[in-house]
């Protein structure tokens, strides 16, 4: 094939990758848009840790609730139609917490924008898998993976920079200004998120499957296990890795956070490296390598006793294998929606697979709560470790149960 045939679909897949990029990235500063304002919500509301922490419970019940029904909007009104709804949530979310005046209010925010952000996974691997070309699909998973890390990355300074500055208050208005701009060139570019010409017709000459029918495949609920297992351990890291180290290996506060981010940078170049790692194949056995050595990493984290300078590159290992597995595990999934029905199926199968993060995420500080308050800082690795093996396991399976 020559360079000119190919440069119009390269040109497709890059438009279709960036544009989703850009709107997953959206939806994990949106994930940050209430923690880094605690400090000031707290002062000005009075509320408790476990109060103000309850938002972000809101927040990630009804993304898991909502992500497991978006999948079916998207088969029924196409992803744009439902990413522009998330994004209007986002919109509205900020705009209410720029006038909120108590704690009531808060909870409502975080509902809004976790119903905008159930809607991401199922819409986005929905154009990424009808848009995108075969060859190109291990590098667009690892660029969806990155954006929405380096989405997190941003929220924090810029939340907390504008609101050191000019308030929470402005700050609640300024992401609402970003989410505008996302949800203004979705629909300058909702064009090119149109489903390709004749997937009405393949869909309709695929395989017949009742609207619930996916229910009843294993691999579609060892998936969900595979998304559940490897996010509770995420959010065990994510809320408790800095005390952990700081009390495991004498680091002091700023130390424990750099550890953190670390971890969060390893795990953004790991997304990085699997998505070539991917293109090659064998993704169980990929995810299987990636996760069981990071759960070994994890162990040692836990029984070995680290000198201080040890624990910033042993938390980077950690996220870096972690982030190799992301790519082949979007793709495990896409295996596992085509093999019974076919594209038909795309966002239920994802919305309800990708609805095991939420609820993971919504599950780790409650799990690996009560270990912190007893001070059993090693458990809550050790526990994170046996997740991951746990994962390794469902993902060994899935190829079997397809």
């Amino acid at each position: 094939m020559s360079a000119a045939t190919e440069s119009p679909a390269a040109r497709h897949d890059f438009a279709a990758i960036s544009l989703i990029g850009f709107v997953h990235g959206v939806s994990h500063f949106f994930h940050l848009l209430l923690p880094p304002l605690f400090p000031w919500l707290m002062a000005d509301f009075g509320l408790s840790f476990t109060g103000i922490g309850a938002t972000m419970t809101a927040f990630f019940v009804v993304s898991a609730i909502g992500q497991a029904l978006a999948g079916f909007a998207v088969d029924r009104f196409g992803a744009a139609r439902v990413l522009a709804a998330g994004i209007a949530c986002f919109i509205a979310a900020a705009l209410l917490l720029s006038v909120a005046d108590g704690y009531a209010a808060l909870i409502v925010v975080a509902a809004l924008a976790g119903l905008g952000n159930s809607v991401f996974h199922p819409a986005d691997f929905t154009v990424l898998n009808r848009h995108v070309s075969q060859a190109r699909l291990g590098h667009a998973f690892s660029m969806h993976g990155l954006s929405g890390n380096l989405g997190w990355a941003l929220a924090p300074v810029f939340m907390t920079g504008i609101a050191a500055g000019a308030g929470w208050r402005s700050a609640a208005l300024a992401a609402a200004g970003l989410a505008a701009l996302a949800l203004g060139l979705l629909l300058w570019r909702r064009r090119s998120l149109a489903d390709p010409p004749g997937t009405a017709q393949a869909n309709k000459n695929g395989p017949t499957v009742s609207a619930f029918g996916f229910l009843a495949t294993p691999a579609v609920w060892l998936c969900f296990a595979f998304f559940f297992l490897v996010t509770t351990a995420f959010g065990a890291i994510q809320n408790f890795a800095t005390p952990i180290l700081q009390n495991l290996h004498g680091l002091s506060l700023a130390a424990g956070a750099t550890a953190l981010s670390a971890y969060l940078v390893g795990g953004a170049g790991g997304i990085l490296t699997g998505g070539f790692l991917a293109q090659k194949g064998n993704h169980d056995r990929l995810i299987a390598a990636a996760l069981g050595t990071a759960a070994l990493l994890a162990l040692a984290l836990a029984a070995l006793p680290l000198p201080t300078w040890a624990v910033l590159p042993l938390m980077a290992a950690i996220g870096y294998c972690t982030g190799i597995a992301g790519p082949s595990r979007d793709l495990l999934v896409r295996r596992a929606a085509t093999a019974r029905f076919g594209q038909a199926a795309y966002g239920r199968v994802y919305g309800f697979v990708y609805s095991g993060l939420d609820a993971g995420l919504a599950l780790a500080p409650l799990a690996f709560g009560g270990l912190m308050d007893g001070g059993r800082f090693a458990a809550v690795l050790v526990g994170i470790a046996v997740l991951q093996g746990m994962a390794v396991f469902t993902a060994l399976t899935v190829a079997r149960a397809d």
